[in-house]
């Protein structure tokens, strides 16, 4: 798994995908910081928490569009799926790899935290717990567009999918609302990623969102071995 995740780390700034999102990352949170929290005078950063949300729909297909789909379309996947590595360690490589990448750019929201800091006073228990949040949610998402990577050689097809997948994931607490089956709501509304991620913006570190985000995360990546341990036999 050690070989994989740094060929993947490596491979992320030789192709530039890995500048391209934290460029993008930085660039997105540090306007919606001034927007949000400098704009008003504000130490209070869960608005900006929020917001970025929906930066991470768009970015993370773009960070794990080429995590598979780019060895099925080099024809090097038989190469993987042939080596003397298990399939849990190709898959765990890459998503520690895309995960690090990630990680980065989040880290660079503590940053906006000691610079308001300096003229206020921080929440920085809420800080801490949101940081986590997105640590959380960007695990499952990785996962999310690490399977949908696994189903395509196409790099294009493989972003796109993985931000439908993540668009559905984000509107489930939505269909749930227009739904008149009352369990069939409750169901959905329990599955709904952004209802469990605003919980964190709003200082409430629940142990079930925890639980719910490293699961679904898990739940993917087992999905994802076993497509390729079906092209392995195939």
């Amino acid at each position: 798994m050690k070989a994989i995740f740094s060929r993947e780390v490596s491979s992320y700034f030789n192709s530039l995908i890995g500048y391209i999102f934290l460029t993008a990352f930085f660039a997105a949170s540090g306007v919606l910081f001034s927007i949000t929290s400098l704009a008003y005078g504000s130490t209070d950063m869960s608005q900006m928490y929020s917001m970025l949300f929906f930066v991470l729909l768009v970015l993370i297909p773009i960070l794990t569009m080429r995590t598979l789909a780019e060895d099925k379309r080099q024809k090097t996947d038989q190469c993987l799926l042939t080596a003397p590595v298990s399939l849990t360690a190709l898959v765990m490589g890459k998503f520690f790899a895309a995960f690090l990448i990630y990680a980065l750019g989040v880290c660079m929201t503590l940053v906006y935290a000691i610079i308001i800091s300096f003229f206020g006073v921080v929440a920085w228990l809420e800080v801490l717990g949101t940081v986590v949040g997105l640590l959380l949610v960007g695990a499952a998402f990785i996962a999310v567009g690490i399977l949908i990577s696994s189903l395509t050689e196409n790099q294009v097809i493989a972003a796109v999918g993985g931000f439908a997948c993540m668009l559905a994931l984000y509107l489930i607490s939505s269909i749930a609302a227009i739904i008149p089956i009352d369990w069939i709501a409750n169901i959905l509304t329990k599955l709904s990623f952004s209802d469990r991620y605003y919980d964190f913006t709003y200082g409430i570190f629940d142990l079930s969102n925890v639980l719910f985000f490293l699961s679904a995360t898990v739940i993917f990546i087992f999905l994802t071995i076993r497509v390729l341990e079906r092209r392995r036999w195939s």
